[in-house]
């Protein structure tokens, strides 16, 4: 049961790949390259101090050209992130199943996949919203992902250890008590945390507000694409899986 739980989380993982690249090129390239064409004409620069001011000659002939950037390489990278994402959703929807209460395969792995979102992405994101390119200084780069990182990691084990006491916690004060405290919980560890890293806001005063804005909506609006779409695929893969098993055994 967990290879086919598996292979049918990575199949729901595709799926939602493909939805989600088709958003993403949809409303996402376009503010993708309304930004490398500000960049390329220099009318915002990164930031105007004497660093960043030495011209055109920091700009680097690209090694894959855009139009595959944005077609090829787009779709490889949200199936990989997918399917990834579809395998762990897998396993974990094998651990929850019957741990969570008495609730349908559907239910459980949309449950999951809505936790999941929120922590792996949602969050992070209110902290470090996705820029586009042309935003931020080069030489910051490393530490801005390890930032993100950092965040997205420490956000992830919260939400283990909010859904683990929150179990308990329902035990004790009833389910839906023990949810509101353990998602208390989270947004208080959470939000101190976030409190305490550094702020990064590179973002050009001259920027427009207009491009990015769809840029972040649109990347909101991929990832919201990739985790519904992943949530109801694998709800009805795995819940055909389970009474299919449930046939076999009567």
């Amino acid at each position: 049961m967990m290879k086919t739980l598996l292979v049918r989380g990575m199949l729901a993982g595709l799926i939602a790949g493909v939805l989600a690249f088709g958003f993403a090129y949809a409303f996402g390239e376009p503010s993708v390259n309304t930004a490398i064409g500000l960049e390329e004409s220099g009318g915002h620069a990164h930031s105007h101090d004497a660093s960043a001011a030495a011209p055109a000659e920091g700009h680097e002939e690209e090694l894959v050209p855009r139009d595959i950037q944005s077609t090829l390489g787009l779709l490889t990278g949200v199936l990989v992130y997918g399917v990834a994402i579809g395998g762990l959703l897998s396993l974990a929807f094998a651990f929850a199943q019957g741990r969570l209460g008495n609730l349908r395969p559907r239910v459980t792995a949309l449950l999951l996949t809505a936790g999941a979102f929120a922590v792996v992405f949602l969050v992070p994101f209110l902290k470090y919203p996705a820029n586009p390119p042309a935003v931020g200084q080069p030489g910051t780069i490393g530490s801005r992902t390890e930032l993100y990182f950092g965040f997205v990691a420490v956000s992830l084990l919260v939400g283990i250890l909010a859904t683990v006491f929150g179990r308990k916690l329902a035990d004790r004060f009833g389910a839906w008590n023990g949810f509101l405290l353990a998602a208390a919980g989270y947004l208080v560890v959470t939000g101190v945390v976030a409190w305490l890293l550094p702020v990064v806001d590179e973002v050009p005063a001259n920027f427009p507000a207009s491009t990015l804005w769809s840029f972040r909506t649109a990347s909101v609006g991929t990832q919201v694409t990739l985790w519904l779409a992943l949530g109801l695929a694998f709800g009805a893969f795995a819940e055909k899986a389970l009474k299919q098993r449930t046939t076999v055994a009567a």
